[in-house]
């Protein structure tokens, strides 16, 4: 296996494409504009300096595998001559459904064909294909480059074939590869995000602060960021996008977002990405506080 189409640029994306490319794969880097494109590449471009500044890469390395990504913007001929194509666009069933289902025509037949959804079905995206023996969930944990971590999800018809190849290709990415079962959540968010939720509420109803909150469990429980920190990291909005994917899947009132999230997210504070979230975030700045709550 050597080429790989990645679909989307943004955060995910443009870190799954580093990897590949990294480990000698051709890959192709596909989404709607060129300037995100653009973005993208200039973030693995940065991404690799970093890895460079640590004795990680070197300028070697990152210049052959800069040479290894072709940014493409017509995903018919992004996928054309895939061995696999993983999707990494953004959390939303409606469009990856779409996705699918364009890739699924125009990729050759033995192409397999993954998702980096964090909590969406796998058999729910591969019943709008015509193969979905060869559909499976490929989870990267971010920041792509650095996290060990791929969860890799079967779908109720995924091949065992598949599953093996798909294990073997992480390893060849320098990953561990976990396999789990297709239900909500998987197994990372489905454990991760009723902590977050769990911290929101604390914050909520008062138990304790922002800073209290995240030192407790960054000191006591040896966590390398707290939940609220890492919930800002993640975004707010998906936070409570995968908390609502495990209520609606399970049924079940434990896992109903807090109320302040919802809040929170509805008012555009988003977390890192919009600047504020529970702490806040000046542009060129290391400084983070946090934020004023209500």
């Amino acid at each position: 296996m050597k080429n790989i189409s990645v679909i989307g640029a943004g955060t995910m994306g443009n870190g799954i494409a580093h990897v590949f490319a990294q480990s000698g794969f051709q890959v192709k880097l596909i989404d709607v504009q060129y300037s995100l494109l653009e973005k993208a590449i200039a973030t693995i471009t940065k991404n690799f300096d970093r890895q460079i500044s640590k004795g990680t890469a070197t300028e070697e390395q990152k210049q052959a595998a800069l040479k290894n990504i072709k940014p493409v913007t017509d995903i018919i001929e992004g996928v054309k001559d895939a061995e696999l194509v993983v999707e990494a666009a953004t959390e939303n069933i409606d469009l990856k459904l779409e996705i699918f289902r364009q890739i699924d025509k125009h990729a050759p037949a033995g192409c397999i064909l993954a998702t980096n959804t964090s909590s969406i079905s796998i058999t729910k995206i591969a019943s709008v294909t015509n193969r979905a023996q060869l559909v499976i969930g490929m989870h990267f944990m971010n920041p792509v480059p650095v996290m060990k971590l791929v969860e890799i999800i079967n779908g109720y018809a995924t091949a065992k074939e598949v599953t093996h190849t798909i294990a073997e290709l992480s390893k060849q990415l320098g990953k561990i590869p976990c396999v789990v079962n297709d239900y909500p959540g998987f197994i990372a968010n489905r454990i991760l995000m009723p902590m977050i939720n769990e911290a929101i509420y604390s914050l909520y109803e008062g138990v304790a602060g922002v800073e209290e909150i995240d030192t407790v469990m960054k000191l006591g429980m040896a966590h390398p960021m707290g939940p609220l920190q890492l919930a800002d990291f993640i975004g707010l909005d998906v936070c409570l996008a995968i908390l609502k994917v495990l209520q609606d899947g399970f049924g079940n009132p434990k896992y109903a977002p807090c109320p302040l999230l919802v809040n929170m997210v509805t008012a555009g504070k988003l977390g890192v990405k919009s600047g504020e979230g529970f702490y806040t975030y000046v542009a060129g700045s290391k400084e983070v506080k946090p934020a004023r709550i209500r």
